[in-house]
């Protein structure tokens, strides 16, 4: 039967899951607080310039394939995907860095010029990382976290003691080179988490950087977006912005609308795609399923201090993405997870997406986006942000070999206040919850309530877990539920 159906919040998940629900034959209709669509995934356009606020990379292609495939379309319908060559390079020192190509082969090469034996290593890690990939992608994340048994095939039935070591022994045990080191354990930080806390299973996201490679939307990923919402609005589903969520109304142990602005909505269906821990604040507190002493004990995945800066001229000696691990990474690891602090030095990434988007900067000039990855809940002030983007511009100009401080045309910066301010944020988290052992699939917040019939919940908090990926995936999930018992 045909469901008016409100979703909260108008990013990845959010989006997915009114695609495939209007799919389905029902009326969904979008709420999303901010004046643009997207969630986290907002651009900032400025003098010219366009940067993407939230996601800057592009993983597992097959992933949108296949969303975009459930409605008879493929990505290429909506927008341009180029395959960056080389997907990034990583800086260990002055003129100390590792280019990391856009194909295995090469890369087995340069790790093998810097260990030996390290090549032949690497191809068969990656093949195992590949069967990994094709048991979880293809299969578990697809799965909605109601039970342990989902995670019981006879694929993980091989895998088990993959669930009980962890990337970074596994890592450590092939490999003795630090920086072959580092930059394997490097993926796993998209899963917010400590590689030292990330179970082996997941060298799968190894293989999405190795095996399938790095890649960029023209105009960004704020394109992806756009599609979706092209898309969402193709199949019936109505979008309003500036359309702030005061309450999640219920009627005898069933949602029955929202409050949006102080206007009562009435639906037989509620979702949020919003931050999980806001959501529930959202409801009467007897229906709420997880208390506060739950979300203190949770591990989150890192916040961000975030730099959008225009530069007057083109940077040299730097990729689209750059990695900068020229400081102690175990230390600045422990600064976000073990003794949550601002780290004295810290690792930063930077994206500049006028090495491959002429659309991203005006002709003769750079775009730079820069990311620090902090501990959620930190104290976040002015001075503080000002502090460390000298410490990282300063290190930028040592460690490429020029002056940049006087080509700063404007920057603008994004932290924890303004994650909670934004996008209601949990202590101002940018990622969601880690992918820890104790927090994976069945493990996490789910997606049905189990208090409130009729009520729903998607995105990175929830299954499968922090990423874009993830995010279409949860979306598709939840989907299938509401299709299922609403």
């Amino acid at each position: 039967m045909k469901k008016n159906i409100a979703i909260i919040g108008s990013g990845f998940s959010s989006l997915a899951a009114a695609c495939y629900l209007a799919k389905d034959g029902n009326n969904v209709t979008v709420y999303e607080k901010n004046s643009t669509v997207g969630g986290r995934a907002r651009q900032l356009h400025r003098e010219g310039f366009t940067f993407d606020i939230g996601p800057t990379w592009y993983w597992m292609p097959d992933v949108f394939e296949r969303f975009f495939g459930d409605f008879n379309k493929k990505p290429s319908d909506y927008y341009e995907l180029i395959k960056l060559s080389p997907a990034y390079q990583v800086y260990f020192g002055v003129e100390e860095f590792v280019t990391i190509a856009d194909n295995l082969a090469e890369i087995a090469n340069t790790f093998e010029s810097i260990e030996k034996g390290s090549g032949a290593k690497l191809i068969r890690f990656i093949n195992e990382a590949k069967r990994n990939y094709d048991i979880a992608i293809k299969d578990l994340v697809y799965r909605p976290g109601l039970s342990p048994l989902e995670l019981i095939t006879l694929e993980t039935a091989k895998k088990v003691n993959q669930f009980f070591s962890t990337i970074s022994k596994d890592v450590r045990k092939q490999f003795k080179n630090k920086k072959l080191i580092q930059i394997l354990e490097f993926p796993v930080l998209f899963l917010g988490a400590k590689p030292s806390n990330t179970p082996s299973f997941y060298s799968f996201m190894n293989y999405a950087d190795f095996g399938l490679g790095t890649f960029h939307p023209k105009n960004g990923m704020y394109s992806v977006i756009l599609a979706m919402k092209l898309l969402a609005e193709e199949l019936g589903v109505t979008i309003h912005t500036n359309a702030n969520v005061e309450k999640i109304t219920v009627e005898n142990g069933k949602a029955s609308g929202l409050v949006m602005n102080g206007n009562r909505i009435v639906a037989d269906v509620v979702l949020s795609g919003a931050d999980y821990h806001h959501s529930e604040t959202l409801l009467d507190a007897k229906y709420r399923m997880y208390s506060e002493k739950y979300w203190e004990k949770k591990v989150f995945a890192p916040s961000s201090l975030l730099f959008y800066v225009g530069f007057d001229k083109k940077i040299k000696n730097v990729e689209h993405h750059s990695l900068f691990f020229d400081v102690d990474f175990d230390v600045h690891a422990r600064d976000i997870y073990d003794n949550p602090k601002w780290p004295d030095e810290p690792l930063f990434y930077a994206s500049f997406p006028s090495k491959t988007d002429k659309n991203s900067a005006p002709e003769g000039k750079e775009a730079g986006i820069f990311l620090i990855p902090l501990a959620p809940g930190l104290d976040d002030i002015p001075e503080i942000r000002e502090e460390y983007f000298i410490k990282i511009i300063s290190r930028l100009e040592k460690l490429t070999n020029q002056d940049l401080k006087n080509n700063i045309i404007f920057k603008e910066s994004f932290c924890v206040t303004d994650f909670v301010k934004e996008y209601n944020s949990y202590k101002g988290n940018a990622y969601g919850m880690a992918n820890t052992l104790l927090q994976t699939a069945f493990l996490r917040p789910k997606l049905k309530s189990k208090k409130v019939s009729n009520l729903y919940f998607t995105g990175q908090l929830t299954v499968p877990g922090p990423g874009v990926p993830p995010a279409l995936i949860s979306g598709k999930l939840v989907a299938d539920l509401i299709q299922k018992y609403s």
